[in-house]
């Protein structure tokens, strides 16, 4: 459309009329913008070395309880160490977002994290163990909230839920390529050199995410404010939606966390009894959560989200229970139910919630983590503890009550959601 106004003739003179504004161009990303791609990709390998780190012992874990002489409940305080670090952590360090920016922030998150998981494989104790893993779970807190906030000012709202989708899909990746990696290395050569192994994954990730992420072009740095913290804080913790939000994404994680930490105990052992790299190959059905988050979108297009979110609950439920079989197919088939349930319900309640706030999206997206986190921290301490305590029927009943919960939670905004 033409800048240049029509002239008016009056009076034997020529007058331009005024030339109406044009609306400002959104320059946000989205599909097949230049740097859309970059960006997915980028935030692809940050999600990927996050999981692969944050969950680097959890399908070890047989094997750091016979190597340390430790139960399994003891072992999986390497796990729950880690991501309960990150759930008390993600909040404060995304404030420092705020003031520094999304993408230096997650630089030197990942950076730290990295260093960290170099320095894992020779802790000598269980004791030694768990701190480092804290420590590391710390660091990576400055990941997940900050990735939510940089693609919900970089990237346009309705390619907000399929760019989100592409992270949780690299947490999928991490997660299944950690895991089946550690598997046959520590079958090989012991559960300390799959750590290492882990930790040179997540160098090369990291070299990636820095070389292709692009520059910010929609965040304003703000100054550090206790008080506005606290005022933004308690703004989200009054949204009745966030709220529910919050505690869909704590319940789903509990359900993920009890079975992916004591999964591996009950395989190696009878009726099954497989070999530790067999059962890190198992987790090649997070396969199965990369493409469920990445069509996350489509599904929300299609039954919005609160039936995306019912889908995810239903799916899981089945999955839990036909893991109480005792044959190896219906128990693989069930954690591929599982994980699909899980990773559709995370993103789109994740996604959610960088829609839903309108300011503070840093903060709001880190109250999310940290229930999110919470949630795996509590599944993967009280799974392990209900599987030393009544087996495996006992981590299910504790992963179908969490079921029931998104279940109840999302009943109850579709009722609120008529008033």
């Amino acid at each position: 459309m033409s800048s240049v106004s029509t002239e008016q003739i009056s009076g034997g003179r020529v007058a331009a009329a005024p030339a109406t504004a044009a609306a400002p161009a959104d320059t946000r990303l989205s599909p097949g913008k230049p740097g859309y791609r970059r960006m997915s990709l980028a935030l692809f390998a940050a999600g990927v070395a996050t999981f692969a780190l944050l969950y680097s012992t959890q399908a070890l874990l047989p094997a750091v309880s016979t190597g340390l002489g430790v139960t399994a409940s003891q072992a999986s305080w390497t796990v729950s160490a880690a991501t309960g670090a990150l759930a008390l952590c993600v909040l404060p360090l995304s404030a420092l977002s705020e003031r520094f920016g999304r993408r230096t922030l997650m630089t030197a998150s990942l950076a730290v994290a990295v260093a960290l998981g170099l320095l894992v494989p020779f802790a000598p104790n269980l004791e030694s163990l768990i701190a480092l893993r804290a420590v590391q779970g710390a660091a990576l807190a400055g990941l997940p909230a900050s990735a939510m906030a940089f693609l919900a000012e970089e990237v346009r709202p309705k390619a907000l839920v399929a760019a989100i989708g592409m992270f949780v899909a690299g947490n999928s990746i991490g997660g299944m390529s950690g895991r089946i990696l550690t598997g046959w290395v520590a079958q090989l050569w012991g559960w300390r050199v799959a750590l290492g192994v882990v930790g040179l994954l997540a160098v090369g990730c990291a070299a990636v995410f820095r070389a292709l992420l692009p520059q910010a072009r929609h965040f304003t740095p703000r100054p550090l404010s206790v008080a506005g913290l606290a005022r933004t804080v308690r703004g989200h913790l009054s949204d009745p939606l966030l709220l529910r939000l919050y505690a869909i994404g704590a319940l789903f994680m509990t359900v993920f966390g009890a079975v992916y930490t004591v999964i591996g105990y009950r395989l190696v052992a009878a009726p099954f009894s497989l070999p530790q790299g067999i059962v890190g190959s198992v987790f090649l059905v997070y396969l199965v959560g990369t493409v469920s988050s990445a069509t996350a979108g489509r599904l929300v297009e299609r039954l919005g989200r609160r039936g995306a979110l019912y889908l995810g609950a239903g799916t899981t439920a089945a999955g839990l229970l036909l893991t109480l079989s005792d044959a190896l197919a219906a128990v693989l088939l069930g954690l591929v139910l599982i994980t699909a349930g899980f990773f559709t319900g995370h993103a789109v309640a994740s996604s959610s919630v960088s829609r839903t706030a309108r300011t503070g999206r840093a903060q709001a997206s880190a109250l999310y983590q940290s229930a999110y986190y919470l949630g795996s921290s509590a599944g993967g301490a009280l799974g392990a503890a209900a599987f030393h305590a009544a087996g495996w029927g006992a981590t299910v009943l504790l992963g179908l009550l969490a079921v029931a919960g998104v279940a109840a939670v999302t009943l109850y905004g579709t009722y609120a959601a008529r008033d």
